[in-house]
């Protein structure tokens, strides 16, 4: 298996970084294991190289197709938009949430003497006026040539929302093209995926001959803070709109999602968790049927709260490793990004790191970090899946509860809060 595979790269490239580093400066080993570790070095800007290739399509791709695909919405109905507007709402909170857990375990995490963003300039953060005047490319086209990402992302949101206004045959068209061109860069970033033990070595080995155990800490400490992240964010987002609104305990939901959580767990999809998911809403929840089989499924395909979360996490650990600074304005362009990033998801392993790059390409963090997250990735995808698939069934439980209030069919949840 994939992960399998490139868990065996992580192993080797830290393997040798950490023997290259282990060894006595006197020792006659020193400089050729050295020498190795850097040796490797271009298997992983190969690697990287192939990412970034493929990394700003998928994004523009499945973005695209996302927001075409729901039309215009107008005709969502009041249930479709309220669903909609609480996969949006909670997006913010979870960047935020990711972000400060990040921040703080920072302080528990060594003091890397990374070089500050080699080979890189960190651009010139421009004041609010400028920036939002900045999301609005003069030509798309040039600012994709030219790298600035977020405009073009930009122009592809809107370009998919005025897409979904139109008559249906001609939506379909566009939305058919998408697609097929979303499926192939999909098979291509496979291909690539399996290169990645090759490449992992190639980022992992210098890096750790140069640091030593001071990565493994700081990787260490970024699987922790994004796993408390997660469990803060449930606790502060979730809980409070299951009690208040939905009408149950954070015990008895948990208790009655359990499966759907543990396939989105073990799997690290929500994808797979649905049909689960879909069968605990009605037997479990009793919720409508109508309100569920809509929710639900429109969650798995484009609200990912916990990968948000992750996402945020991600920049503040990467800033800190390269030594990049983030004022406030490049705070709010990394916000923009992920949360335009987060409206899809892309059908391939690990796309929360896969499509993070517009976000770091904001403030200017190196493209290579995404690599070293991409290493590192299965055990917080784990968590991050579980969450994503919590937050879809809590907001078929909201939705249920207040459809039933408005006198809409559905029993809503019967079951009293523990």
């Amino acid at each position: 298996m994939l992960h399998v595979s490139i868990l065996i790269g992580l192993i080797l490239g830290l393997g040798l970084g950490l023997t290259a580093a282990a060894v006595p400066e006197a020792h006659a080993m020193k400089d050729p294991l050295m020498a190795l570790a850097n040796g490797v070095a271009p298997l992983g800007v190969a690697f990287m190289n192939a990412i970034n290739m493929v990394v700003v399509p998928l994004v523009m791709a499945v973005i695209f197709t996302g927001i075409a695909k729901l039309g215009d919405p107008r005709k969502l109905g009041r249930l479709g938009v309220m669903t909609l507007a609480f996969f949006w709402g909670t997006i913010l909170p979870a960047i935020l949430i990711g972000m400060g857990v990040m921040w703080i375990g920072l302080s528990f995490a060594p003091d890397m003497p990374v070089p500050p963003v080699e080979a890189r300039e960190v651009p010139e953060i421009p004041g609010v006026v400028d920036f939002l005047v900045s999301l609005i490319p003069r030509n798309p086209f040039a600012a994709a040539s030219s790298g600035a990402l977020l405009p073009v992302i930009v122009f592809t949101a809107l370009f998919a929302a005025a897409a979904g206004t139109l008559e249906e045959a001609a939506r379909s068209r566009l939305v058919g093209f998408a697609e097929a061109v979303s499926d192939a860069l999909i098979r291509l970033v496979y291909w690539i995926l399996w290169t990645a033990p090759l490449g992992i070595i190639g980022l992992a080995a210098p890096a750790t001959a140069r640091l030593g155990w001071d990565f493994l800490v700081a990787l260490a400490v970024l699987i922790v803070c994004v796993i408390v992240g997660l469990a803060v964010f449930f606790t502060v987002v979730y809980v409070p709109f299951l009690r208040i609104v939905g009408g149950i305990g954070p015990v008895h939901f948990l208790k009655s999602t359990f499966g759907g959580f543990a396939i989105a767990f073990s799997t690290t999809s929500t994808a797979a968790a649905l049909p689960v998911m879909l069968e605990e809403a009605d037997e479990n929840l009793h919720l409508s049927p109508e309100i569920a089989d809509l929710v639900i499924p429109l969650g798995a395909s484009m609200y990912r709260a916990g990968s948000a979360l992750f996402q945020g996490a991600a920049i503040i650990f990467l800033a800190d490793l390269y030594h990049v600074p983030i004022p406030a304005a490049a705070v709010g362009g990394a916000l923009l990004a992920t949360f335009l990033v987060s409206l899809t998801v892309a059908p391939v392993p690990s796309s929360g790191v896969m499509t993070l790059a517009p976000a770091l390409q904001t403030v200017g963090i190196p493209l290579e970090g995404l690599a070293i997250l991409l290493s590192v990735d299965r055990i917080p995808d784990m968590f991050r899946s579980a969450t994503n698939a919590l937050g879809q069934v809590t907001t078929a439980v909201v939705m249920d509860r207040l459809a039933t209030k408005d006198g809409a069919t559905g029993d809503g949840p019967s079951t009293p809060p523990t």
